[in-house]
Order: structure tokens, then C-alpha cells, then sequence
């Protein structure tokens, strides 16, 4: 690392505590051993999901992403590879599931997960002695009033997306379907039968406005079958009543937990950046067991890195959350990343916003996202 002149990178991730809280604390750490710097920006949740790559790329040095975006990044050719004279063996790729493999494409990796998130369940521990033991468990729950999902789009498509999988008919990501008829038809009257239970609020609601309606002490929400996990919302430090997560097997037909729709971030270096060694460096740094079992979790970050996973103390401060999520994790379905896909996303999630509204069929419904997928096909 060059030591001639300080060397500042900018950065940008996501507006929430777990988003930013941990990369800040990494940074002052590889600070104080390289004496590079590193500003970090925020965006929303919102915008996480579908701002262009290529515009922030532009712009940062450092960007923080979701895998879907890959085939649309590489095609603009706005994101430096970060395996170029890397042993792809070495214990700092050790992230949990598919996390890693999920920003692979064209035989070259695109960014470094740090952060490994699926879909699973949200329980309130103080209300609940245990999560549901099945979906007809939730149904009942929901009729009373004490269920949430977020179905904002596209929290909506991911829990369709989720349901499929633990039907064992997770989407296809090659071919002209993306959705098996069948089995997307009943993934779907399994969603429209709980949205029809649930406060209708939810359709505007994100996870993190799930989550934080379900801290609220007094909250009648005890309970999100279908939401991406927030260890921030486990830990003792959370704010509010603490929320439990669990793995999905108990909502799965035959006890499997595979299929979730996988999130988290990984984080990805500009092509365009002047300072690519510096930024290259601290990507593979801050991915690494090293950071992601100190500082990383340190700072509230829901880490990549399984040596992250089955640290002890991580666990012990928040609830469990590592261990009761790992199986999911391990089985969590890849969105499709072709170029494109983000366009399909969009708009399959406003016409899953419209059908559930209106009580649509399901066999109309998954056409009519089938044919939309069709469109963004190469």
C-alpha cells in the first residue's frame, strides 16, 4: 500500500444500521493499518434495489450491491473484477451458502459478499413461546391479527419467489419460464390467502418497517413468516422489544428450509476509480474472516464470512440469530442476474402488487409475470 500522499476512497452502501454501522468501523480499523481513508455514503433501502450500478460506479470508488445486478454491471462494464490474482480457495471466499458464487458471472467474480441475508422468520420470544410450527399455525395468527409480511415491492415478488421454494419448485433461471405454472399458481394463493389476513398496511411496508413495528413494545405484531432477517433487531443493544428469527423448515412442504430467495450485499470496486489497489484491498480485507469476525460484527453487521456464523459471542448477543438462520441460508435459492432481470423485477412486482389487490387467479397471474420475464430474455 502506498504510503506517499494519503489516499481517500468514497464509498456507498445502505441507510440502515447494519448497512453502514459495520463498514464505518472497518474502515477506521484499516485506517489506523494502512492510512487510507474511507467516506461512506448512504442511499436507501429503496434505491439499494434498483438505483444503477453504473451511475454510482461513476462516482465511488466503493459501492455496495446485490447480486441480480451482476448481469447488467458487466455488460456496462462499470465494475473492476476483484479475482485477478487471487486464490479463490483462500479462507477470506469462506462466506456461508450461495453468497459468494451469487456475484459470479462470466467465469470472473464481481464482488465480495459481506453481508448474507435470506428470507426467514421474524418471532417476538417475549410473546411466543415458540414460532409457528406451520403455515396453517400462521393463518391462524394472522386471522387474529398478530402476523406481518412486507409486500412493498419487491418484497412481494421475494416472498413468492421464497414460497416456490419451500414448495421444492424453486423459479428456473434458464429457460423461458420462470415460474412453473403449478407450482407458482399455488406459491401464489398460499401469498394472496395471507395478504388477505394481514393488516393492508403491509403493502407499503418494507422489512425494516415490519421490523420496527414488530420492536414496538406494545406492537400486536408477534410475528413475520416471510421477511429478510435484521440480526440488528436481535442483538442486546436493539432498541425496542428484541425479535428472534428462524429458520423456514416448519413452512416447508417435507421439513426442507431450501429455496428462500438469498439477499445480502457484496461489495464491489468502480472501474473507473483512480485509487483501484487501495479499493481492491480493503474489499478483500473487509470480506475476510479477519474483519468480519471483528470489527464487522463489532460495528452490528450481519456478516458473510461463516467463521462470522459460528462465533460463540455472535450468537450469545443475539439470540441465536447466526445459528437459527444457518440452515435456510445454506439452501437459499440465486434471483436470476442476467442483464435485465432488474427491469423484470420491477415490474413483476407492481403487477403482484396489482393481483393481490384485486384477488386475481392465480394462473393469470403467473402468465402474466412468465410473459413479463420472457421480455428481458437475451
Amino acid at each position: 500500500m502506498r504510503k506517499d500522499r494519503p489516499i481517500l476512497l468514497r464509498g456507498m452502501t445502505w441507510d440502515h444500521p447494519r448497512g453502514y454501522g459495520p463498514l464505518v468501523a472497518c474502515s477506521a480499523a484499516w485506517r489506523e493499518r494502512t492510512g487510507v481513508r474511507i467516506e461512506w455514503e448512504r442511499r436507501s433501502l429503496q434505491d439499494f434495489e434498483s438505483f444503477p450500478v453504473a451511475e454510482l460506479a461513476a462516482r465511488y470508488d466503493l459501492i455496495v450491491i446485490d447480486h441480480p445486478h451482476i448481469g447488467q454491471v458487466t455488460r456496462e462494464e462499470c465494475l473492476a473484477p476483484l479475482d485477478e490474482g487471487v486464490d479463490a480457495q483462500e479462507p477470506a471466499y469462506g462466506a456461508v451458502g450461495a453468497s459468494l458464487s451469487s456475484y459470479r458471472w462470466g467465469d470472473r467474480l464481481w464482488a465480495l459478499p459481506i453481508d448474507a441475508a435470506a428470507q426467514v422468520l421474524a418471532w417476538r420470544p417475549d410473546r411466543l413461546s415458540a414460532p409457528p410450527a406451520d403455515w396453517s399455525a400462521v393463518l391462524e395468527m394472522a386471522a387474529g391479527g398478530a402476523v406481518r409480511c412486507p409486500l412493498r415491492p419487491p418484497h412481494n415478488l421475494m416472498a413468492l419467489f421464497t414460497l416456490c421454494g419451500l414448495a421444492a419448485h424453486p423459479p428456473r433461471t434458464h429457460g423461458e419460464e420462470l415460474f412453473e405454472p403449478a407450482a407458482g399458481c399455488e406459491a401464489y394463493e398460499r401469498l394472496r390467502e395471507l395478504a388477505a389476513r394481514i393488516d393492508p398496511r403491509c403493502g407499503e411496508q418494507d422489512p425494516i418497517a415490519v421490523l420496527e413495528e414488530m420492536a414496538a413494545p406494545d406492537s400486536r405484531a408477534a410475528c413475520a413468516p416471510l421477511i429478510y432477517g435484521y440480526v440488528s433487531y436481535s442483538r442486546a443493544d436493539a432498541r425496542g422489544a428484541r425479535v428472534a428469527f428462524a429458520d423456514l423448515a416448519p413452512l416447508a412442504r417435507g421439513g426442507s428450509c431450501a429455496g428462500s430467495a438469498l439477499g445480502g450485499t457484496g461489495i464491489a470496486v468502480s472501474a473507473h476509480g483512480t485509487e483501484r489497489a487501495a479499493a481492491t484491498a480493503f474489499a478483500h480485507w473487509v470480506a475476510g474472516a479477519e474483519a468480519q469476525c471483528g470489527p464487522y460484527l463489532a460495528g452490528g453487521g450481519q456478516a458473510a464470512h461463516c467463521a462470522a456464523w459460528d462465533d460463540a459471542r455472535a450468537n450469545e448477543v443475539s439470540l441465536g440469530f447466526f445459528r437459527s438462520t444457518r440452515a435456510t441460508l445454506e439452501g437459499a435459492w440465486v434471483r436470476p442476474r442476467q442483464a435485465g432481470y432488474m427491469t423484470f423485477q420491477d415490474a413483476a412486482a407492481e403487477r403482484l402488487t396489482q393481483a393481490l389487490a384485486a384477488h386475481e387467479s392465480g394462473v393469470a397471474v403467473i402468465a402474466a409475470l412468465n410473459r413479463l420475464y420472457l421480455e428481458v430474455l437475451p
